[in-house]
């Protein structure tokens, strides 16, 4: 499928072409300006590869949410917020994750849209001190 292969090989290009980095990155980070710096989070890695594809008119849309730690080999990442993209091709919409570029099972999906700014996982005023987090998947 041209599509597949497509989408594939945005992915394996941003996965090369951007450095994950903690801090990397500001809210107001464009795909510009982390394809520029090569460097980023994995909102800039599935920002970069969305707008790859709707420049080839592959319909694409932020996604977010949790990926455990399953079936990952040792060392394994802990469960963490990130950042993938879903792509429509033949009538459905698939999962592609330019960050990790394997495939992750259990993925725990809190939001889907335009960009990282359309589903803000928290919006807030002022300053805010996060205390604990914690996330279960099993």
């Amino acid at each position: 499928m041209p599509g597949w292969k497509r989408v594939q090989a945005i992915v394996d290009f941003a996965h090369g072409h951007l450095e994950w980095v903690a801090g990397a990155s500001n809210p107001w980070t464009t795909a510009v300006d982390a394809y520029r710096a090569g460097q980023g989070v994995c909102r800039d890695f599935a920002h970069l590869a969305i707008t790859f594809c709707r420049a080839l008119n592959i319909p694409a849309r932020y996604v977010f949410g949790y990926i455990p730690e399953i079936d990952v080999p040792l060392p394994a990442e802990p469960m963490d917020f990130a950042a993938w993209f879903e792509v429509y091709l033949d009538g459905a919409w698939h999962t592609f994750d330019a960050r990790n570029n394997r495939c992750r099972i259990g993925r725990v999906i809190v939001g889907r849209g335009r960009d990282a700014v359309d589903v803000a996982l928290i919006t807030s005023f002022g300053p805010v001190t996060l205390t604990e987090f914690e996330v279960r998947a099993a």
